[in-house]
């Protein structure tokens, strides 16, 4: 899928502190798509643990960004952070697991010294 510019961007320190901002971020988003009450619960999860992930690798004092792209029924949201060595979390690993339950797509990939971590749900998919 060829990158477009997010629908919203938000950036915050790279600290476990802040990340009541996303998930907040992430339930109105979703909500605003019409998104059912387990839909929006299941994101706010979802990019939780996806932050979980990129945030032990993320070089102190930078930013977290998360970008939110909304498409019709589906919310895709993509978390990065600089880090010094980055690595993509095991996929045969626990977290890896859930998350995959929780979306529609779960994707990770360094760029750089960058870390992502993307993740879609669509409105009303069976988890």
């Amino acid at each position: 899928m060829a990158e477009t510019r997010p629908d919203v961007e938000l950036r915050i320190p790279a600290d476990s502190a802040f990340l009541s901002v996303l998930r907040t971020a992430t339930a109105g988003l979703a909500a605003r798509l019409d998104f059912t009450l387990d839909d929006i619960e299941d994101l706010r999860i979802a990019v939780d643990e996806a932050c979980a992930m990129v945030l032990p690798q993320a070089v102190s004092g930078t930013d977290l960004n998360c970008a939110f792209y909304l498409g019709g029924d589906t919310l895709r949201v993509a978390v990065a952070a600089e880090c010094d060595s980055p690595r993509p979390p095991s996929q045969d690993g626990f977290a890896w697991t859930v998350l995959s339950a929780l979306t529609s797509s779960l994707d990770a990939q360094v760029d750089g010294d960058t870390l992502i971590v993307t993740l879609s749900r669509t409105s009303g998919e069976p988890t």
